[in-house]
């Protein structure tokens, strides 16, 4: 009996065929390469032994990482913008955190009209909200200060709370309070004990959403900030010199605080579903 063996499969044809396996992976890989290549340009050059101008590598130094107040007035911009993020995070996520427990648990007249306006101002441009704005505190007679940033960074940061929470609140089991309230547990109780704690990992990451976009904001803050000077304000205003590299320092310096938080964040969740 004869035996046909079968012609084995040419060079082009195996190399289609792994491109076509791992296609997926490659557009993951050249995604991921295209999102970072700023953040390694950035952690790079926070080495550059620049001087007044980062534009060009002169050589690697550490003294970026020494002495990260360096340039004048890098420090008190990214104070400023801490502080703001900080107050503009608690008042934004308190507010929200309400508006969102109300949306998603009660029904009263103009909850639909709530639920609308709540997603204007993240539909809105910036720039015209940060024109709006500045043109209401002018009306009030209000000079832009510090303060008039928080309340612009307020204004925005709710709607993400908003829609943060209240998804959280909507993914919970009902019969886990209606239980707690079996055991003769009041609302109160059943709140403190129940409703909160699972509602938490839902408050916390709309915290850190909300602290990271007023962090982050240039185009509201610059249409009302005044004299003020914030950390992205004053990485535009360097950016036509060469933003120093003390600037590249404290940016590299967030983003591996960020990555941080989002591993243990991970962590945590895995060990809780494992227990």
């Amino acid at each position: 009996m004869t035996t046909i063996n079968a012609p084995m499969p040419s060079l082009s044809h195996r190399a289609s065929r792994w491109f076509s396996r791992n296609l997926i992976r490659i557009y993951a890989a050249l995604a991921f390469i295209y999102l970072f290549i700023p953040v390694a340009y950035t952690f790079a050059f926070s080495f550059n032994n620049a001087g007044k101008s980062n534009l060009v590598w002169q050589g690697f130094t550490l003294e970026n990482w020494k002495n990260p107040c360096g340039a004048p007035q890098v420090c008190e911009a990214v104070g400023n913008s801490l502080k703001i993020g900080v107050i503009s995070t608690l008042l934004a996520t308190i507010l929200g955190t309400m508006i969102a427990f109300a949306l998603g648990r009660y029904k009263f007249k103009g909850r639909t009209s709530t639920n609308l306006l709540i997603f204007l101002p993240m539909a809105t441009p910036e720039v015209v909200l940060g024109a709006s704005l500045l043109a209401m505190f002018l009306n009030l007679r209000v000079n832009p200060s510090f303060w008039t940033i928080v309340i612009s960074h307020v204004m925005f940061c709710i709607s993400f709370v908003v829609v943060t929470v209240k998804a959280r609140i909507a993914s919970l089991d009902p019969r886990l309070e209606q239980a707690a309230m079996d055991l003769y547990a009041n609302e109160k109780e059943t709140f403190r004990y129940v409703t909160l704690p699972l509602v938490m990992p839902g408050i916390a990451g709309a915290a850190l959403l909300a602290f990271s976009l007023s962090f982050d904001d240039f185009i509201i803050t610059n249409f009302n900030s005044g004299t003020v000077s914030t950390f992205p304000k004053f990485v535009y205003v360097s950016a036509a010199r060469g933003i120093p590299a003390q600037a590249n320092v404290i940016g590299s310096a967030m983003f591996f605080i960020a990555l941080i938080i989002v591993i243990v964040g991970q962590v945590v969740s895995r060990k809780r579903k494992k227990s």
